[in-house]
């Protein structure tokens, strides 16, 4: 699948990572869990995902989903869900291709966006001493439109916030994200970013930032 507005045809090559380094066309990659890589396209910079699987179950399985179905995939679902935020204008990378390859009971999958220039993930800010109580506070108002419009971003953590040289927010890695109806999974969304903050500042042996919280709620909270 793919955005036939942005691409008049498309290549199986380009979800191979192997394709683009052999075209000395990789220019960077992220840590973490999975394969992630920046590629060039012509004048376009482009992230490269491979799902993996994580927690015990990645352990003995790497990248293998059970098939129930196309639309249930991982890859088509996390596009589709792009494809929606974008033209609901939320700050989100632009889907541009997706490819599901089925094995039987199990697929893998792929997922093509665009890549967000000058951006630095909120990990990385936090790291370097950079984030001051404005960004956090921006970073509250942009939480608040997501999930004024019902966006559930189960895995919301520091890596998954980039801020760009305007300190403008994007949110990235919507895998198993949904657009739902109000609950508790906001303040779930919540719970999972401050516990993800505390690990770094563990790791990082720094005191949890509680005014950058108290900042970032107030940054949330809906507007009088």
């Amino acid at each position: 699948m793919y955005d036939s507005e942005r691409l008049t045809r498309i290549s199986e090559n380009w979800f191979q990572e192997s394709y683009w380094r052999t075209e000395d066309k990789v220019v960077g990659e992220a840590s973490g869990r999975g394969s992630v890589v920046f590629v060039r396209h012509e004048d376009h910079n482009w992230v490269l995902r491979h799902y993996h699987r994580g927690g015990f179950v990645g352990r003995f399985i790497r990248d293998r989903y059970l098939w129930r179905g196309i639309e249930q995939t991982r890859a088509f679902r996390e596009w589709r869900l792009l494809s929606e935020l974008s033209e609901r204008n939320l700050p989100v990378p632009v889907p541009i291709a997706a490819r599901v390859r089925r094995f039987g009971v199990s697929y893998t999958a792929d997922l093509i966006t665009g890549y967000l220039s000058n951006t630095r993930s909120f990990e990385s800010i936090l790291d370097d001493g950079d984030a001051c109580l404005e960004q956090w506070e921006i970073i509250g108002r942009t939480l608040r439109r997501f999930h004024d419009q019902g966006v559930n971003h189960p895995d919301l953590n520091v890596r998954n916030i980039l801020v760009d040289g305007e300190k403008r927010v994007y949110l990235i890695d919507f895998d198993k994200g949904e657009i739902r109806g109000a609950g508790s999974w906001r303040h779930g969304n919540l719970r999972r970013l401050k516990r993800s903050l505390r690990k770094v500042a563990l790791e990082t042996g720094t005191a949890f930032d509680s005014h950058g919280w108290r900042a970032l709620g107030h940054g949330y909270q809906p507007a009088p």
